[in-house]
């Protein structure tokens, strides 16, 4: 069985691994953005970024606390609350040296975070890989044994249909031989065949 192969465009292979990179410059550059226009030294919204990163982690523990927790939900009120708190620093901070080390925290801390998810994704994609090729070779070992029986049964019924051939090809045969006596048969204590009679009769 041939299958169709899917060649994924190389893009589609970058992005994931550039997303935790493009998301932490993304916030980054934003930040730098607000500084450059009032943020810089401004109580006013650093504390407004302190509070919303505070909710944003408060979410997410309540998110991940009990058995109705959802990991998801929690995974991004935590990344949330991060990138507040990064882009609180990164707008409120003079200079860039401080912002540059948080960059580099958050984006390495994202790959960290990532590489997890990475992993078990590609553990599940193989466990399914190596599941559907043993399904696919048991379908194949099936279709092998059917395949093999229905012509064992094909040549078996094959040769009946010729054995049927040519004993009737016999039976004319016998019958139409010159001086051919079915009383001798009888007499001789050899079984006589119905159909032999039955084309002597109709003679």
């Amino acid at each position: 069985m041939s299958e169709q192969i899917i060649a994924r465009h190389w893009l589609a292979l970058v992005a994931p691994k550039a997303a935790p990179a493009l998301a932490t410059s993304t916030v980054l550059i934003l930040a730098r953005i607000w500084n450059a226009n009032g943020a810089e030294h401004s109580v006013g919204n650093a504390v407004l970024m302190a509070a919303l990163s505070l909710a944003a982690a408060a979410a997410g523990a309540c998110a991940s606390v009990g058995r109705a927790g959802d990991p998801v939900i929690a995974g991004t009120a935590f990344a949330t609350s991060g990138a507040l708190a990064f882009g609180g620093v990164a707008g409120y901070a003079d200079g860039l040296p401080l912002p540059l080390l948080l960059w580099v925290l958050a984006t390495v801390v994202a790959y960290g975070l990532a590489a997890r998810y990475w992993r078990t994704d590609r553990r599940e994609r193989v466990a399914y890989e190596r599941h559907t090729s043993a399904r696919r070779d048991e379908h194949a070992h099936i279709e092998r044994v059917e395949a093999l029986r229905a012509g064992a049964q094909i040549e078996v019924a094959r040769s009946g249909a010729a054995y049927a051939e040519q004993l009737a090809q016999a039976l004319i045969t016998r019958a139409a031989l010159p001086g051919f006596d079915p009383q001798a048969l009888e007499t001789a204590g050899l079984p006589q065949l119905p159909t032999a009679n039955h084309t002597l009769e109709s003679e």
